[in-house]
């Protein structure tokens, strides 16, 4: 608590609209405040840093309370950042809205910092802030027609810089379009596996019947002769089964099932013997489906279900498995690859692939001549992105051309369209990578302010938040 006396000042002039003031202490008070400079600093700090009611919750953990509308009005309120025109700017578009209406950032390469905010993405926007900002020498964009134009008309001089992940994205399509056109070949050819003889049906049950001899000694037959006695003997009597349940202690499904028997032994039998399963007879269609190869339980119990079989679906699992224990299957035929899986692999760093997608790779190369001439394409272009050599792209386009591959002829004609800013994107060391990361940020900080993430707030978030320490 500070007891602070200030003096208030009065004007002499009648005709004065300022009548009284108040005197300020230099880093203590300022105008109209309700609080202190340092407490008015940190409010500012978190209303940058986590918005109106994550900031509002730590305010009130620090004992401090303060509302999320007051933090996101201290946002509005701060001054506007100092624009430096950076030497290297990178441009990249975002979603204020998405699918409806998109914004532009502007960041520093070099710094990683941000610079600007623009309300759109039209090329008349950020070609004048281009025009009102000189000295931007290199600009890294996306292969975006606007941005390039827009650079063109705000900074002729400006060098255009490709990024290399759009580049080798767009590569990776035209590859994808080749997979699709000889997906035919993705297959692998079935090799003839040893063939295992079917058992007849009749033979083929897992399940060993008992013989239907009931059990004659042993202290569960001697338990089921005497309750079975002595419930024949109740019934003859006259007793109902609730009373004889009772009586006796047991259950009154034990008791029936008793009483219903006309002899102990025909509790005794063994289970599978005397009477018949509620999956016998199905279990011949079970068994031909098994020699054709499937051996899927849910598919089988689909099928028997449509056939008629009013059972449940853990009989027929616990039956296939004594079928699987009994007449193992050959392992089922490897699923083919998909087109998905064929262009990840081409476009792929080798050391990336594990032995066993190595070796599918070569065997659907040696199937198919265009795939192994686009695949080569494919590592000559990495190595000439990876090693920085744009001087080179000109030999590789000629390569290309001489091969009857359409889908990358596609892939050159659209570098030529920007082939200024594609070779200097394959030389030069600057990327789009912390534009990018930006961009990730702007959805985050979108995200806590959601509904209420108007573009001056957003713009002064994204200005203002400060740097991560690593």
């Amino acid at each position: 608590m500070i007891e602070l006396r200030a003096r208030r000042f009065r004007c002499g002039e009648r005709a004065c609209s300022q009548a009284t003031f108040a005197e300020q202490i230099d880093g203590l008070t300022f105008r109209y405040g309700r609080r202190s400079t340092g407490l008015q600093t940190v409010f500012q700090r978190l209303a940058v840093m986590l918005a109106g009611r994550a900031g509002a919750c730590l305010a009130d953990a620090l004992a401090a309370g303060v509302s999320r509308s007051t933090l996101l009005r201290l946002i509005r309120r701060l001054p506007e950042p100092g624009t430096l025109t950076p030497r290297v700017l990178g441009v990249d578009e975002f979603a204020l809205r998405k699918g409806h209406s998109y914004g532009t950032i502007l960041i520093d390469i070099e710094t990683r910092r941000p610079v600007d905010l623009l309300p759109d993405r039209a090329t008349s926007t950020v070609a004048q802030w281009l025009a009102d900002h000189p000295g931007v020498e290199v600009i890294c964009r996306d292969r975006s027609a606007a941005y390039a134009e827009a650079g063109r008309l705000g900074a002729p001089d400006a060098i255009h810089v490709a990024d290399r992940w759009h580049i080798w994205k767009n590569l990776a399509e035209a590859v994808e379009k080749t997979v699709i056109r000889h997906r035919a070949l993705l297959r692998e050819p079935e090799e003839p596996g040893p063939v295992h003889p079917v058992p007849p049906l009749e033979t083929a049950d897992p399940e060993p019947c008992s013989a239907a001899e009931p059990r004659q000694s042993g202290r569960l037959s001697d338990r089921v002769r005497e309750q079975h006695a002595a419930v024949r003997s109740l019934l003859d009597q006259g007793v109902g089964l609730r009373p004889i349940a009772r009586r006796l202690g047991l259950a009154r499904n034990t008791v029936r099932r008793l009483a219903h028997a006309d002899t102990a032994d025909e509790l005794l039998v063994g289970r599978w013997s005397g009477r018949s399963g509620i999956l016998d007879p199905y279990k011949p269609y079970l068994h031909q489906r098994w020699s054709e190869g499937c051996t899927v339980a849910r598919r089988l119990f689909e099928e028997v279900r449509e056939r008629g079989y009013p059972g449940g679906e853990s009989v027929v699992k616990k039956y296939v498995h004594k079928l699987r224990e009994t007449f193992p299957h050959d392992n089922p035929p490897r699923k083919s690859p998909s087109v998905r899986d064929v262009t990840g692999w081409i476009t792929r760093h080798p050391d990336n692939l594990d032995d066993d997608r190595t070796q599918r790779l070569k065997a659907i190369l040696a199937r198919c001549p265009e795939l192994d001439r686009t695949a080569a394409h494919t590592r000559a272009f990495a190595e000439l992105m990876n090693n920085l050599q744009g001087r080179d792209l000109d030999q590789w386009i000629e390569r290309v051309r001489a091969d009857d591959l359409p889908a990358l002829h596609g892939f050159i004609n659209g570098l030529g369209q920007d082939r200024d800013a594609v070779v200097a994107g394959l030389s030069l060391r600057y990327n789009s990578g912390a534009v990018e990361g930006h961009n990730n940020k702007i959805k985050m900080l979108k995200r806590q302010m959601f509904g209420r993430a108007n573009f001056d707030l957003l713009r002064k978030r994204v200005l203002l938040a400060p740097r991560a320490r690593s």
